[in-house]
C-alpha cells in the first residue's frame, strides 16, 4: 500500500517538474531531481561565441531601433545595471531571458566590451546561473527553492547566485546577508553620490572608484558576518568599480568622468541618456589595477561575526590570475555538477571549452573536470 508520505513526494516531485522553467538553473542539483528535469527539456547545442566586432569607434547606441522601454508584465531584471540596461533598449530580449551569444553580442554592440572579457564573464555567469541543456540564461535572480524534497520552484531567474557573479560589497546592492542583493538600493546609491562629490567634484571617476570600493569592503567587514571576499567575487568586485567608468560614460567624450544623472540612469532605471554613444575603442576593466591599488585588501572574508576578516591563502589573487580561471572550473563547476553524464556532460564540456577562449591568451592552461567522463546515452544526464 503507497504511504501518504509517498504520495505526498510524488505530487511534489510532479509539481516541481511542471513549474521548472526553461531558463532555470541546473547547478548544485540533486540527482533526484535532475533525473525528474533533465528529460522535459529540450536541448539546444550551444554556439560558437562571436568574435570581435569590426568596428569598434563610438556609435549611436541609444537609437531609433533600440528604445527603451519600460517593464512589461513578467520581464526579468537582475543584479547587473548593465545587462539590465541592454534588455530595456532591446540588445537583449526585453523579458531578460537570453542565450550566451546574445549576451556578448550585445556587450559588444551597445558598450563596446572587448571580446575575451565578453566571454569570459558571460560563460561564467552562464556555467552557474544558466540552464546548459536549453542554452538559456535570466538575467535577473537566481531559482529558489521550497517546500518538500524535492522543492518545488519558488522564484526563477538567473544571475544572483552568491559570490560568484553577484557578491558582496556592490557599489548600488546590498549583502546577500541584508536579504536583497539584486535591487537598487537608493541608500548605497547616495554614497556613491556623496562619494563623487567628494573625492570627483561631482563625478564617478576612477579615484572616486577607489575610495568607494574601500569604503563598501571595510562597510561590510562591519556589518556582514557572512561577508566573503574571495575568488571570484575578489576580481569581479574591483572589475565592478571600473565598468560605469568604461561603460556609462558617453564615448564621444571618452573622459573618465561619470555624472550622476547618467549614472542613476543605468542603475536605477537601465536606461541610457538620450543620443548615447558607447566608448570609442574595445573595453574590458580598465583601470582595474588603480582601484585595487587604491583600495587593496587580501582575499578573505568575516567568519561568523562582524570585524572578523580573515584572509584566505587559497583564494585567488591578482598575482596568480590563471588560479581564478582553475579554481572556478576545478572547484566551482565540478562542485555544483559532480558526476554529469549524456547531454548534460555534452553541454557542461562544450561551454568549458568556451569559457576558455576568455583566458587562454593570458597564458593560462586548459583544465579538463571531466576527463574521466564519458557522454554514452543522450537521453541520459
Amino acid at each position: 500500500m503507497l504511504t501518504s508520505g509517498f504520495l505526498y513526494a510524488v505530487l511534489a516531485l510532479a509539481t516541481y517538474v511542471q513549474a521548472f522553467p526553461a531558463f532555470g538553473s541546473l547547478a548544485g542539483m540533486t540527482r533526484e531531481q535532475l533525473d525528474a528535469i533533465v528529460p522535459t527539456l529540450k536541448y539546444a547545442k550551444p554556439q560558437n561565441p562571436p568574435g570581435p566586432l569590426n568596428d569598434t569607434s563610438a556609435k549611436l547606441v541609444n537609437d531609433a531601433a533600440h528604445p527603451w522601454k519600460p517593464l512589461a508584465p513578467g520581464d526579468i531584471r537582475g543584479p547587473c545595471p548593465g545587462l539590465n540596461t541592454l534588455a530595456s533598449h532591446g540588445y537583449l530580449p526585453r523579458n531578460g531571458i537570453a542565450t550566451p551569444v546574445q549576451i556578448i553580442n550585445a556587450v559588444q554592440e551597445g558598450f563596446n566590451m572587448e571580446n575575451t572579457i565578453a566571454i569570459l564573464v558571460t560563460y561564467a555567469a552562464f556555467l552557474v546561473d544558466g540552464n546548459v541543456i536549453t542554452n538559456l540564461l535570466s538575467i535577473g535572480g537566481k531559482t529558489s527553492f521550497t517546500g518538500p524534497n524535492p522543492p518545488a520552484p519558488a522564484t526563477v531567474g538567473g544571475l544572483n547566485t552568491h559570490a560568484v557573479f553577484e557578491g558582496d560589497a556592490s557599489m548600488t546592492r546590498g549583502d546577500f546577508f541584508f536579504g536583497d542583493n539584486h535591487d537598487f538600493n537608493e541608500t548605497l546609491f547616495d554614497q556613491f553620490v556623496d562619494f563623487s562629490n567628494r573625492f570627483g567634484a561631482g563625478k564617478y571617476n576612477l579615484t572616486v572608484a577607489a575610495k568607494l570600493r574601500a569604503q563598501r569592503i571595510q562597510q561590510s567587514i562591519a556589518t556582514n558576518p557572512t561577508f566573503s571576499f574571495v575568488s571570484p567575487r575578489y576580481f569581479t568586485a574591483y572589475a565592478e568599480s571600473t565598468f560605469p567608468i568604461n561603460f556609462f560614460v558617453d564615448g564621444r567624450r571618452n573622459d573618465g568622468q561619470l555624472d550622476m544623472t547618467t549614472a542613476r540612469g543605468f542603475f536605477q532605471n537601465s536606461r541610457m541618456p538620450d543620443g548615447f554613444f558607447r566608448a570609442n575603442g574595445s573595453k574590458g576593466a580598465d583601470g582595474i589595477d588603480q582601484v585595487a591599488a587604491g583600495a587593496f585588501i587580501a582575499p578573505g572574508g568575516n567568519v561568523g561575526k562582524v570585524n572578523s576578516y580573515t584572509v584566505d591563502p587559497t583564494s585567488a589573487d591578482f598575482n596568480h590570475f590563471c588560479q581564478l580561471y582553475t579554481d572556478f572550473v576545478q572547484k566551482t563547476i565540478f562542485g555544483l555538477y559532480p558526476s554529469p553524464s549524456g547531454v548534460l556532460l555534452d553541454a557542461l564540456n562544450t561551454n568549458l571549452n568556451f569559457l576558455f577562449l576568455g583566458v587562454q591568451s593570458s597564458g593560462c592552461t586548459q583544465v579538463f573536470p571531466y576527463a574521466n567522463l564519458t557522454s554514452t546515452a543522450p537521453t541520459k544526464y
